[in-house]
């Protein structure tokens, strides 16, 4: 069973907002992307999806575009993004879920063999150029969730399991100081933390280890529009 990760699809279906607009790179990226991905990933292999999903805004535009993953093999694990405004609910969204491939994690995580995968949104980190005190809030109330979130984890967590943590924004800011998202990765003991968010120039490196963790952007325009393996 091998992991890979993508994030930040914007898939737009049902609505005309093409990507090609911030660059030739995006065109005709999500073939790109689901080329990638059927040249790699077998049914018993996991796609960790960072969020930035769809740019529909409900639930019916959002399902559209995630039923263009479903012929895509293996499972299908998804945190929200900012701009996935279509996730407003979880249950309606796990109930309408395309099929039992598809994996919405909000508060909470889920286990594959000796696998452990958690996550959440996440927010703009203390020490960011545009943090204000509106983000202040929102950051200490990813905060809150991850730690829900852990508290799902260690309850279904083995000795000898691999945890890996999903979040859709950075989780330091670009000093790549300590936060309290990655304070809380290195207490409950995450192998890896995968994330996205990040567009045209980089200050966080596609891979990085900070105590003991490792990191992975893998917002698909900064990977080549490729999956990237994560285990």
């Amino acid at each position: 069973m091998k992991v890979f990760s993508i994030s930040d699809l914007h898939l737009s279906g049902t609505c005309n907002k093409p990507m090609d607009v911030f660059g030739a790179g995006w065109e005709g990226h999500f073939d790109k992307i689901k080329n990638d991905w059927n040249s790699k990933v077998s049914d018993d292999d996991i796609v960790l999806v960072c969020g930035d999903i769809s740019w529909g805004t409900v639930l019916e535009e959002g399902l559209f575009d995630l039923n263009s993953l479903k012929d895509l093999k293996g499972k299908k694990v998804f945190v929200r993004g900012n701009h996935d405004y279509w996730w407003n609910g979880i249950t309606k969204l796990r109930e309408a879920a395309p099929d039992e491939t598809f994996y919405f994690l909000q508060n909470d995580c889920v286990k594959f063999g000796n696998i452990v995968i958690c996550g959440s949104r996440g927010w703009t980190c203390p020490g960011s150029a545009d943090y204000t005190e509106h983000d202040e809030k929102l950051y200490l109330r990813e905060a809150e969730r991850f730690k829900l979130c852990f508290r799902q984890v260690d309850k279904v967590r083995s000795e000898g399991d691999i945890l890996i943590v999903m979040t859709h924004f950075p989780p330091m800011n670009p000093k790549l100081q300590e936060t309290l998202f990655t304070r809380l990765f290195k207490e409950n003991r995450a192998d890896k933390v995968v994330f996205g968010h990040i567009h045209g120039q980089s200050y966080f490196p596609l891979r990085s280890v900070k105590d003991g963790v490792e990191y992975v952007l893998t917002a698909c325009d900064k990977v080549g529009f490729v999956l990237q393996r994560i285990l």
